[in-house]
């Protein structure tokens, strides 16, 4: 081979060394950012994880406020009840104090048959103040709600009773204040009212005379 060869190929074996040097410097080397560009690192995410759930107690707690027929829909869609009996008997109760008694009803509709009486049982929980309070109009509806998934809960009889002869709802009330009496058998003032109620729906008379609710015990 001639030298100029030679020469020639050591050459163009210098460069190729020399172009794979800075190659490799420039990946390991941090580049500098042209004045007036911003770069951007995607943050690591990590997995999402739901938040823990709240007891029904709690979530209703939040809710009450919202339980009323203009906000209960989008307050129900923003923060939905937890799951189970207790979750379920606070989401009717929910929507019995908004007057939505049938969607109260199709709320507990969906636990099994043996546990429906205790989501029942918060919705009468609830509701119970209502009831003293003297809200017949919308104590009545939620007390014949509790009484069909409980039906010897004794002091929803009594007060669906009360609210219905308020109402003027005399065969309602005859056939709850009947049941109450039955399952109630305490010497009290409870029993004393229920058997008031009871002489005034047999006496029309004496109805329309005193319609006042008697006092409660």
């Amino acid at each position: 081979m001639s030298p100029i060869l030679r020469t020639a190929g050591w050459a163009y074996v210098a460069l190729c060394v020399a172009l794979i040097a800075r190659a490799t410097l420039m990946a390991t080397t941090p580049q500098s950012v042209p004045r007036g560009f911003v770069t951007t690192v995607a943050p690591q995410l990590s997995p999402a994880r739901p938040s823990p759930m709240a007891s029904g107690a709690e979530w209703f707690r939040k809710m009450k406020p919202y339980c009323n027929a203009v906000e209960i829909t989008v307050a129900l869609r923003r923060s939905p009840p937890p799951a189970g009996v207790e979750g379920t008997g606070f989401n009717a109760a929910c929507h019995a104090l908004a007057g939505q008694v049938d969607e109260a009803r199709r709320a507990i509709d969906v636990l099994e048959s043996g546990q429906r009486y205790r989501a029942a049982g918060i919705v009468f929980d609830v509701g119970h103040p209502i009831a003293d309070s003297g809200d017949d109009r919308s104590a009545g509806p939620i007390m014949e709600l509790v009484i069909d998934y409980w039906p010897n809960h004794y002091m929803a009889l009594y007060h669906a009773g009360a609210a219905e002869y308020m109402l003027g709802q005399r065969d309602l009330a005859r056939k709850n204040l009947e049941a109450f009496l039955q399952a109630y058998h305490a010497n009290d003032g409870w029993r004393s009212n229920g058997l008031e109620m009871l002489r005034r729906l047999s006496d029309s008379t004496a109805a329309m005379r005193d319609a006042r609710r008697p006092r409660e015990p």
